[in-house]
Order: structure tokens, then sequence, then C-alpha cells
């Protein structure tokens, strides 16, 4: 199941979390220029003493492309403080290289970053560089802030930049970067941000990261580092914002995780961590945001999470967690975001659950729970997502959901909930999903469904449903996809529906709607799929469907429809499926059929089709599948039949063809169920059917066939009813 709250982390924590030492940063990187004056000659200001520095950046403009240098054309001369992105300390040597996001394009290996004896930030951040990053890049002695992220950068970290001793901050996430995190960075023992996510490192997480006793922040995630998480990070006490995600970490989550008691969030998700959740978490009390989903954690849910009295954002899904869900949940207060979905736990649904109040964010989707939905759900009056699907819940949909007006998706499929909607659900009108399929609801469908104008997905299926369609769906213009099929529901098709522009799929198949099928439907330009069959629809199909040309499926078999297929379907040029069985259609099978060239799908059987055989169909290469059977198609079969090369199942029985089964038939090679009974074809079977390797169900008989049988498993295993009614 693809839950409605997949969702990428919120990196912006990391920012909010940046907020709390850049004051502190920037007063450091002020006494550090301070500093330099202390120990400056008064001739430094001297424009001769900037030649190397000026130099250097010259050059290494030069070797970047035509683009590059037109953006750094401010650098000219040999007074560099006054270029694009450069600032100077009080003697007139660079202390700062700024460059963030002025789409620099080539590499750094030109760079003489060893002139640059004052630089204490440099930031090259969002350009288009590319290479290695160069080891002298460690000689920047007084390097307190050094930003290369997001770029081209690949090859390894150079262990050389463990001689930036000041250094307070290092960001090379989003790059190529390769090989191991190397031990040498664990002499940066000021560091208070190592961002390293989006990469490609490999290897262990070092156990010298247990030095960095300063750090804020801590980011590998986005990588493909291995092996378990090692003891030491529970050294990092500092920590305010840790992040391990999307590696192949291996192992359990180790209890000195609770020594980090000033951690805000805690990111282990998407590795194949294992084990049970320590208790030891429950120590975290500054942690405001834990995921630890898709990993294969099992065991019970620890109670000892409910001291997490912060805690706003908690994901336990996709891993193998069983047992009850705690009522000791409703204790957490400052919840806005759970999802458990994905697991084994099993138990009712805590009433203790309707005391998380600030809760916007359920999924307890894809769990052994049972017995009925907690009417206290109702006092979660912020709730704006709410998935129970796919678990053994029963009884009646609580009538307190009514509450919940801020819901934009409320899914319940997939359960043995039973009982009608009830008036109360006429509140929710922010319903953007709903989602009641694969129940045993009955009664009628809730009636202001889409009064807020902005429902979005609405599936019902597989319900006991009954009524006609409700009055807001029918100027519901910001539909998507709606499945009401295998219902009991019924109504005017032609009074019922309106016009939707953004509905790309729309299934009412199996229910007792009657009328004809309205024009309207052609003027939904976004329409893929259209499927009503199974219904007591009469009338013709109108020719305005011809304008629905973003369809691929359009099922209207088994209903009452009456005259000819409207050439204008050959407009349909990205049809896949067309399937007008079962109905009462007449005249021949229009050759604009034909035109058809991604139709995989052709069912027309069981009609009062005439006319012959229309070899213009046989121009849809990419058929599977070919049903004409039970209709009055005259002629002989066409040698054309052989070019439909990938076609699976032929049914061509119960029409009036005649003549000989032509060879090209026999060169269907992909062809597993051929049907040519109850026809008044003659001769003998052609020999290439011997070379059919696919086929296995065959049935040739009521006709005036002769001759010897194939040599071919599907014949010689044939019943005597596939065969039979045939000449000797």
């Amino acid at each position: 199941m693809i839950s409605l709250l997949e969702k990428p982390l919120p990196n912006s924590i990391n920012n909010l979390i940046r907020a709390m030492f850049t004051t502190v940063l920037i007063i450091i990187l002020v006494l550090a220029s301070s500093s330099q004056f202390a120990i400056s000659s008064p001739f430094a200001t001297s424009p001769s003493n900037m030649g190397p520095e000026a130099e250097a950046l010259l050059k290494w403009k030069a070797s970047l492309d035509n683009h590059s240098q037109f953006q750094l054309s401010s650098w000219v001369g040999n007074i560099p403080c006054q270029w694009v992105g450069i600032s100077c300390n009080n003697f007139s040597s660079i202390s700062h290289i700024n460059l963030i996001g002025s789409a620099l394009k080539g590499t750094l290996h030109t760079f003489s970053f060893s002139c640059l004896h004052s630089l204490v930030s440099l930031d090259l951040s969002d350009n288009l560089l590319f290479g290695t990053i160069p080891s002298h890049l460690g000689n920047l002695s007084e390097q307190i802030y050094l930003n290369l992220l997001v770029n081209h950068l690949s090859g390894r970290i150079p262990s050389k930049l463990g001689q930036l001793t000041s250094l307070h901050i290092l960001d090379l996430h989003e790059n190529n970067i390769t090989g191991s995190i190397p031990h040498q960075l664990e002499k940066l023992n000021l560091l208070n941000e190592l961002s390293l996510y989006s990469n490609n490192l490999t290897g262990s997480i070092p156990v010298s990261i247990g030095n960095f006793r300063n750090l804020f922040i801590l980011d590998l995630s986005w990588n493909k580092l291995s092996g378990s998480i090692p003891e030491e990070l529970g050294k990092l006490t500092s920590l305010r914002s840790l992040w391990l995600n999307e590696n192949i970490l291996t192992g359990s989550i180790p209890a000195c995780i609770g020594n980090l008691g000033n951690l805000t969030l805690l990111a282990l998700c998407e590795n194949k961590l294992s084990g049970s959740i320590c208790n030891e978490i429950g120590m975290l009390s500054s942690l405001a945001f834990l995921y630890l989903h898709k990993n294969n954690l099992s065991g019970s849910i620890p109670t000892s999470i409910v001291n997490l009295g912060n805690l706003s954002d908690l994901f336990l899904n996709d891993n193998k967690l069983s047992g009850p869900i705690p009522q000791e949940i409703g204790k957490l207060g400052s919840l806005r975001h759970l999802g458990l979905y994905s697991n084994n736990l099993f138990g009712t649904i805590p009433t203790s659950i309707g005391n998380l109040t600030n809760l916007s964010m359920l999924s307890l989707s894809l769990n052994n729970l049972w017995g009925s939905i907690p009417s206290s759900i109702g006092n979660m009056n912020n709730l704006t997502i709410l998935e129970l699907t796919m678990t053994q819940i029963s009884g009646n949909i609580p009538l307190e959901i009514g509450k919940l007006k801020l819901l934009t998706a409320l899914q319940l499929f997939t359960n043995e909930l039973n009982g009608s909607i009830s008036f109360e659900f006429n509140n929710l009108t922010n319903l953007q999903y709903l989602g009641l399929d694969e129940n045993m609801l009955t009664g009628y469908l809730p009636r202001n469904v889409c009064n807020g104008g902005s429902l979005r997905n609405f599936t019902a299926y597989d319900n006991y449903f009954i009524g006609s369609i409700p009055i807001s769906l029918r100027n519901c213009t910001s539909l998507v996809r709606v499945r009401l099929e295998r219902n009991q529901l019924r109504g005017n098709l032609s009074e019922d529906f309106g016009i939707y522009p953004n509905l790309t799929y729309i299934d009412l198949s199996y229910n007792h709607f009657y009328g004809e099928l309205s024009q309207k439907w052609g003027q939904c330009q976004s329409l893929q799929s259209l499927k009503i069959s199974n219904n007591r629809i009469s009338g013709v199909i109108p020719l305005e469907l011809g304008r629905s040309t973003e369809l691929h499926i359009l099922d209207l078999s088994f209903n009452h429809l009456v005259g000819q297929i409207p050439k204008e379907l050959g407009k349909l040029t990205s049809l896949f499926l067309l399937h007008l069985g079962d109905n009462q259609l007449s005249g021949s099978i229009p050759s604009e059929i034909g035109m058809l060239s991604d139709l995989q799908f052709l069912i027309l059987s069981a009609n009062n089709l005439t006319g012959s055989f229309p070899k213009q169909i046989l121009e849809c290469e990419n058929l599977l599948n070919l049903n004409l059977s039970k209709n009055k198609i005259k002629g002989s079969v066409p040698t054309e039949i052989g070019n439909i090369q990938f076609i699976q199942m032929l049914d061509l029985s119960e029409n009036f063809l005649i003549g000989k089964i032509p060879p090209q038939l026999g060169e269907l090679r992909s062809l597993e169920t051929l049907n040519l009974s109850h026809n008044e074809l003659f001769g003998s079977i052609p020999a290439t059917f011997g070379e059919m390797s696919s086929l296995t169900n065959v049935d040739i008989s009521c006709n005036c066939l002769e001759g010897p049988l194939p040599n071919n498993k599907a014949f010689s295993e044939a019943p005597f009813e596939a065969l039979r009614n045939n000449k000797a």
C-alpha cells in the first residue's frame, strides 16, 4: 500500500537546529577575523601583498567554463576585496569566499588554497563543480566553515581535511562522493555540524565519531553505509539532530542512544536494523521527532516512549512490531503525526488515542487490529489524515467521526465495517480522499461528500450501498478517481453525472444504473479509464466519446446498448482495452478501429454485428486478445491474421465465417487459446498449426473441417467436445 503519509523527512528541522548556533558561529568568525588584526603587520594593507591571493583566484576563474567566467566578470585587477563573493578582514586579506548558487562549472584542482592563509569561510554550495575534492584544502588552518554541498564532486573525502582543526561546519551533502568516512576527521573536535548525506559513501560509521563532542548536527543519511551503529555515538551528548536514515545499517539500536539527552531529532529509518526498540529511547526527554520506520524491528512498542512528552512525530511503520498499541500512548499530548502502519500489531485501538488532540495525522493500517473504531477518536479535532485500512476492525463507523471537520483524507478500506453512514458524516466537507471500499457497508453514500468542492479520490466499491449518486458528486469538478463498482447503486446515468475536467478513472460497473450514456463523457478531457459494465444502460454509444482522446480503457460491456459502433472511437489512439461485448450493437465493425495502434484487448462478443471480417483491425499489431464471437460476421478469415504476432487469445466462434483456415493463422506463435467453433469453415487444418508451441486450448467444433489433426499437444489433448461435428 502506498500511504498518503509517504513524505520526505523534514530537513527544515536541520535549519531550525542550525539557527541555535548560527549566532555563536558569527561571533566565532568575527573573533577569528579580529585575531588576525592583532598579529598582522600594518604593512599588510599594501596592494602588493595581495598578489598571490588575487593570482590564485584568477587562475581558478580561468579554468572554469565561459558562463562561469561571465558570472565572475568583476574578478579583474589586483584588489579581490572588491570582487563578487569575496570578503576581506581588516588587513585586506581574503577571509570569506561566498559563491552560493552561481552556476560555476569546473573543478577545484587549479585552486591554490594554500595562498589563502586568512580564509575562515569557504562556501561554493549549489554549483556545478565536479572532480575530486583537492587534498590541499586541508592547508587552510584558519578554516571555520567549509560548504561544498549540492555539486557534482566525486572521489573520496580527503583525509587531510582532518587538519582543519578550527572547523565548526563541514557540509559536503548531495554530491557523488564515494569511499569510507576517513578516521582522520576525528581531530575535528570543534565541529558543530557534519553533513555528508546524499552521497555514495560506503563502509561503517567510524568509531572515532565519538570524538565530536561539540557536534550539534550529524547527518550521514542517504548513503550506503553498513555495519552497526557504534556505541561511541552515545558520547555525543551535545547532539541535537542525528540522521542515519536510508543506509544499509544492521544490528540493533544501541542502548547508548539514551545518553543523547539533548537530541530533538532521531532518524534511523530505512535501514536493516533489527531487534527490539530499546527502552532507553524513553530517556530522550527533548526528542520531538522519532523516525524508525522501514526497518526489521520486532517486539512490542516500549511503554517508555510515553516519557517523550515533547514528541511531535512518531513513525514506527513498516517494521515487524507486534503486541498491542499501549494505552499509555494517549499521554503523548504533543504528538502531531503517528505512523504505526505495516506492522504485526494486534488487539483493539486504545480509547486513550482520543487524548491526542493535537494529532493531525494517524495511520494504523496494515495491522491485525480488531474491534470497533473507538468513539473517542472524535476528540481529535485537529486530525487531517486518518488511515485505518486493511485491518480486521468491525462494527459501525462511529458518528463521532463527523466531528473531525478538518479531515482531508479518510481511508477505511478493506476492513469488516458494517452498518450505514451516519448523518454526521456530512460535516466532512474538506475531504480530498475518501476510501470506504471492501467493507460490508449498507445504506446510502454520504450525501455531502463533495460539498466542499475539494474531493479528488472517492472509492466505495465492494459494499452494499444502495440509492442514487449523491447530488454533491454531480458538479464535483475536483474529482480525479472514482470507484463505486460492485454495489447496488441505481439511478439515471445521463442525469447523475456531470463534466469532470480532472477525472482520470471512473468505475461504475456491477450496479443497477439505467438510462443512456451522456455526451458529457466526451468533455472529460483527462479521462483515461471509463468502466460502466454490467448495468442496464441503453441507447447508443455517443459519438462525443471520440473526444476523450486520453482514454486507455473503455468498458461498456454487459449492458443494453444498441446502434452501431461509432467510427469516432478510432480517434482514441491511446486505447489499450475496448470492451463492448454482451450488448445489442449492430452494423459492421468500423474500419477506423484499425487506427488504434496501442490496442491490446478488443472484445466485441455477443452482439449483433454483421458484415465481413474487418481486415483493418488486424493492423492493431499489439493485440493480445481479440474476441468477435457470438455475432453474425460473414466471409472468410483474412490472410492478414498473421499480422497480429503477439496475440494470445483469439475467439471467432459462433459467427458465419466460411472458407478455409488460412495457414498464416499457424504463424501466431504466441497464441494460447483459439476458438473457431460454430462457423462454416471447411478444408483441412493447415500444417503450420503443428508449430504453434504456445497453444494450449483449442476448439474447432461444429464446422466442416476434415483431414488429420496437426501434430500439436493442444489438439492431441483436446476433449471430444472441442473437435466434434466436423467431417471425418
